[in-house]
């Protein structure tokens, strides 16, 4: 979960540089407005987190800052306080499109409300139309509530928008192999990882519908290359599960022949003893 948080942080933390970086207000003008942001990339959320709130008190209707306050309690693992912190962003502004969409994240991950995200990403759809991240994130919560053929629609609208959207090829990869529909789940897994060659899902993916099509070799090598990167217990549990099917035939003939042997022993000593 920790990890999860540290990737939508910085995600976030991406987007509202680049934000921020074009808004004309006082508070850019502020020399602890790029200090406190600086903290909190560099990993130092405390300090930020003292920065941000004393900036609050001299512009306390800057959304950004909430926001950023927000992300920062998630940095220090405190949820709660960051959702009190993203709120108070959206009541400056209501059209804040990444606050929004660190709520959902929240809702989703953190406190498992799945139609509370769903709500929140449906409306960042309304505010950014043209973000395929938004329709993969609604994808990704639809997907939790079991509508899968709707989350399939919402990823193909982010693929349109960005045809090399790798994280969305691999979760309609993955919902294609909820739906046993291998042949497409392969396709998608296959083009994830030519755009992203280092996409553990996708190539866990790719393993599980190359064993389904009974090439036994590509799914080891798939897992194998796994297993190289992570410890994952699983990962070595399939490898040496997909070994058995793939030489079963070996073990068989290994154990006919001892079966055999056992037999024509047995005779030969019944013959000895007349």
């Amino acid at each position: 979960m920790v990890r999860g948080w540290l990737a939508v942080v910085a995600v976030l933390l991406g987007i509202q540089f680049s934000f921020a970086a074009g808004n004309s207000s006082r508070l850019q003008q502020d020399q602890r407005w790029e200090e406190a942001r600086k903290y909190l990339a560099d990993g130092k959320p405390g300090e930020a987190k003292a920065l941000f709130e004393e900036l609050l008190k001299q512009y306390p209707t800057e959304a950004d800052l909430h926001l950023f306050l927000g992300i920062t309690q998630l940095r220090l693992r405190n949820p709660e306080g960051a959702v009190s912190a993203i709120k108070r962003a959206l009541d400056e502004n209501p059209s804040h499109a990444d606050a929004r969409t660190l709520l959902g994240w929240i809702e989703l991950e953190v406190r498992g409300d799945i139609d509370a995200a769903i709500k929140q990403y449906q409306k960042v759809i309304e505010l950014r139309p043209e973000l395929a991240e938004a329709y993969s994130n609604l994808a990704a919560a639809q997907r939790k509530k079991g509508e899968l053929g709707e989350a399939i629609e919402n990823l193909n609208e982010a693929l349109k928008r960005k045809p090399n959207f790798a994280a969305a090829l691999t979760t309609r990869g993955g919902i294609f192999v909820e739906q046993n529909k291998w042949a497409e789940a392969r396709r998608d897994f296959e083009q994830a990882l030519k755009i992203n060659p280092a996409d553990d899902g996708a190539l866990y993916g790719l393993a599980q519908a190359l064993r389904e099509a009974r090439d036994y070799a590509g799914a080891q090598k798939a897992l194998g290359e796994l297993t190289s990167r992570s410890p994952n217990f699983v990962y070595w549990l399939e490898w040496g599960r997909i070994g058995l099917i793939r030489y079963w035939w070996v073990w068989l003939s290994v154990a006919i022949g001892f079966f055999l042997k056992g037999r024509f022993t047995q005779k030969a000593r019944t013959a000895a003893n007349g």
